[in-house]
């Protein structure tokens, strides 16, 4: 199948979602990996908004991979190159700061568990974030976190003001299914999730098709995200599927990652 791809230009905000919902009719492929019958990958072309609140550009354009199942809706794209990708990592070991204590602890089924891997919370001044019984006050940006935040702005046209950090020390820590649905979210902006350092399995599950009580046969939606990668994962997303980054007792390298998120202020939790 021959693709077309479309020069780069300038659109108004107001006309940017129907433009790009034609051309990716335009470029859609089909079947991605063969995992999901539903799911489908689209390349985009490298579009410029102009943002007529902000007066902002895409000024940083990667080639998109566009997933998408019942109900899901991610965007995938290496945002770093390889070292890039390796100076940002040793760049976040020296700076962030991990959870100890209480906050490193989280409550399930109304018991308190130890975390399996090492989480920190950055963001804007006074922020607060609360998931799985505990909340988090937001440290402030550092310089790398700062650096990265703007990079994913200029590649996506979204703004954050919050990041939750994960460090991974090898394929036996992991982080079970869950879904990120907190009231204080914005629903309309995507949760921009950036890895780095050693590639993991990232699966996505159907809320109807998990565990004993599952009335649906859906089949799970399985990525592996790559050193330097960005997942959008764009609404509905979050409200029809889990997400997990499962054990994988064969990976020895660490992995940080960072979620990008935007907390609506004075919004009930």
């Amino acid at each position: 199948m021959e693709l077309k791809y479309f020069a780069p230009k300038k659109v108004t905000k107001q006309s940017y979602a129907n433009e790009l919902s034609a051309v990716q009719d335009k470029l859609r492929l089909g079947v991605f990996y063969g995992l999901c019958p539903q799911k489908k990958i689209k390349l985009e072309s490298d579009e410029r908004i102009e943002n007529e609140d902000e007066g902002g550009e895409f000024s940083h354009p990667v080639p998109w991979q566009k997933i998408e199942a019942e109900g899901l809706d991610c965007d995938y794209a290496l945002l770093f190159s390889k070292e890039e990708a390796h100076h940002l990592f040793k760049q976040l070991e020296e700076e962030v700061v991990y959870s100890t204590g209480e906050e490193a602890k989280v409550q399930l089924f109304g018991k308190v568990h130890n975390i399996p891997r090492k989480q920190a919370t950055y963001g804007d001044a006074g922020l607060t974030y609360t998931y799985s019984g505990v909340t988090r006050l937001a440290c402030p940006w550092t310089q790398t976190l700062e650096y990265i935040r703007d990079a994913v702005t200029k590649t996506t046209g979204q703004t954050f003001n919050f990041v939750l950090v994960n460090r991974y020390k090898d394929g036996q820590d992991h982080m079970g299914e869950h879904r990120d649905d907190e009231k204080e979210l914005d629903p309309l902006c995507p949760i921009a999730s950036v890895s780095l350092g050693a590639p993991r399995d990232f699966i996505f599950r159907h809320r109807d098709a998990r565990g004993k009580q599952s009335h649906r046969q859906i089949k799970p939606v399985k990525l592996e995200l790559a050193h330097g990668s960005l997942l959008l994962m764009n609404s509905p997303t979050n409200t029809f599927w889990y997400h997990s980054l499962p054990v994988r007792k064969k990976i020895s390298l660490p992995r940080i990652n960072l979620t990008f998120r935007r907390i609506l202020l004075g919004r009930k939790k």
